[in-house]
């Protein structure tokens, strides 16, 4: 729109950036940025620094309680490192003490059936030197009757003696 002054048309534009209108602009627009910090002073900025303080404190608390947690985990884990060093220490030495005794056990079975064994072959020793002393009487006793029958047989007369001395020099020999 067109106003006329004088007999000068004059254009009206936008109201901001009439400079006769700036003192007045600048005046409310220090009344309005006043009012709005005084509102957020008193109101907004106190809860936004109480939240910010709580924040702060809860990660810090939350900080020195990870770090504690930290420590005792470290702790935990180096006493668990010494137990299970410990626990191995202590299963070598079960070891150790478990092979000196089945070593003991068996030294002592060995020792047994060597004993077993040597008793066994000197009683198997005996056996066969009765088997072989009873064989020789039997090889003996089976010589005599056979050199008797052959020289019944031959159609002469056995001397006993004299087949008992033939037999007992071939058995010597």
């Amino acid at each position: 729109m067109a106003t006329e002054t004088h007999g000068v048309e004059k254009a009206v534009g936008m109201p901001q950036l009439d400079i006769s209108t700036f003192s007045n602009q600048i005046f409310w627009l220090v009344v309005a940025l006043v009012a709005i910090y005084l509102i957020l002073s008193r109101s907004a900025l106190p809860r936004i620094a109480s939240v910010l303080a709580e924040r702060r404190g809860t990660i810090t608390n939350d900080i020195a309680a990870a770090e504690e947690l930290k420590l005792k985990a470290a702790e935990a884990e180096r006493a668990y490192e010494q137990a299970l060093a410990d626990a191995r220490a202590e299963a070598g030495r079960i070891i150790a003490k478990a092979k000196a005794e089945i070593q003991v056990e068996l030294d002592a079975a060995l020792a047994r059936a060597d004993a077993e064994i040597a008793a066994k072959s000197t009683e198997s020793e005996k056996r066969i030197a009765e088997i072989r002393d009873g064989a020789m009487q039997t090889v003996a006793e089976v010589a005599r009757d056979t050199a008797g029958a052959i020289v019944a047989s031959l159609g002469g007369k056995a001397d006993n003696a004299a087949i008992e001395a033939a037999v007992s020099e071939w058995v010597k020999a």
